[in-house]
């Protein structure tokens, strides 16, 4: 039986489908025009972006100049190059500070040396936790400040512990100022592997451009060579010389031309600071019941210090409806 002969042969071209022209065909009728109200939605949005960036812009923080440091006495440092004016310092009168009498008359003669334009040094306030170091930095500058020749140029500003690494941008904003200043570190110390110690050496002593001639630096610590003993025994075990290694870290506490060492203080000393705080604010209180109950409560704090001494003040004071006006 003959067979059928094929519909197709197998050589016959295959005749190729149009695929991409009828995919653009397709999108083409698929594809909606932009209508206004997607345009004006997007008008929106751009604007809105664009007022909320002015905005950022309006709030954020400008660096200070120094037209800005005659807007207060005082002032803390922000390490993005800001100075927060201080319209009140918290501070106790220099005539209420009780058992620092020759730290007292070194600093403020130092002070007052700066403030009229003469040599001075740089000073450390080291110590006794609680014994007015600091009250005694901010008591010196609103003494000195006070006086006729001085007539409010002397300014104040705070810098804090972990902001000791802008102390440069700091000093090229006062360079340029015609003010003097404290700049102020309380409770300076260093511990670990901390490096920032080296941006304050620099300012100290030793930098190309060195300390501004119209500032000075005072710090308050506990430690006399601001760092822990077990920051300069590490060095010591760990050097190849150990000698200069602890060489390198003490030499800090060396950049400061003036130490004043504040130790715990007695019985009597701490009790004529009571004395002295219960003159001044005009307390009615028997000096012989003043004297027990401040025995008393420095026995329940573990200490006596100028802090405890004021802290004890506070107490009768609010118990007798006084209210303190020199702090």
């Amino acid at each position: 039986m003959p067979k059928k002969p094929n519909k197709k042969p197998s050589n016959a071209p295959v005749r190729a489908r149009p695929r991409k022209a009828a995919n653009k065909v397709l999108k083409s009728a698929t594809k909606r025009p932009a209508t206004p109200a997607r345009e004006d939605m997007g008008a929106r949005i751009a604007a809105a972006l664009e007022s909320i960036a002015a905005s950022l812009n309006a709030s954020a923080v400008r660096p200070s100049t120094p037209d800005s440091l005659k807007a207060a006495d005082a002032f803390v440092w922000q390490p993005n190059g800001h100075l927060v004016p201080v319209p009140r310092v918290s501070r106790v009168e220099l005539g209420l500070l009780r058992g620092v009498d020759r730290m007292r008359d070194i600093l403020i003669e130092n002070t007052e040396r700066f403030a009229r334009g003469l040599p001075a040094n740089n000073a450390l306030l080291w110590g006794a936790r609680g014994m007015g170091k600091s009250s005694l930095v901010k008591a010196a500058h609103a003494t000195v400040n006070a006086l006729p020749e001085v007539n409010g140029r002397l300014k104040l500003i705070e810098i804090h512990r972990e902001d000791i690494e802008s102390l440069p941008l700091l000093m090229s904003l006062l360079r340029e100022s015609d003010f003097h200043f404290i700049v102020f570190c309380d409770d300076l110390s260093f511990d670990g592997n901390d490096a920032s110690y080296k941006s304050l050496k620099a300012v100290l002593e030793g930098g190309i451009e060195g300390r501004p001639e119209n500032v000075i630096l005072y710090a308050t610590s506990n430690r006399r060579h601001l760092l822990s003993r077990d920051m300069i025994e590490n060095e010591r075990s760990t050097a190849i010389n150990p000698s200069e290694a602890v060489e390198e870290k003490v030499s800090l506490s060396d950049r400061f031309g003036l130490w004043l060492g504040f130790h715990k203080c007695s019985q009597d000393e701490y009790l004529e600071m009571v004395r002295g705080y219960a003159r001044h604010f005009g307390f009615t209180l028997a000096d012989a019941d003043l004297e027990r109950e401040a025995l008393e409560w420095a026995t329940t704090r573990g200490s006596r210090s100028g802090r405890v001494a004021w802290q004890f003040t506070q107490e009768i004071a609010g118990r007798e409806g006084v209210r303190m006006t020199g702090k």
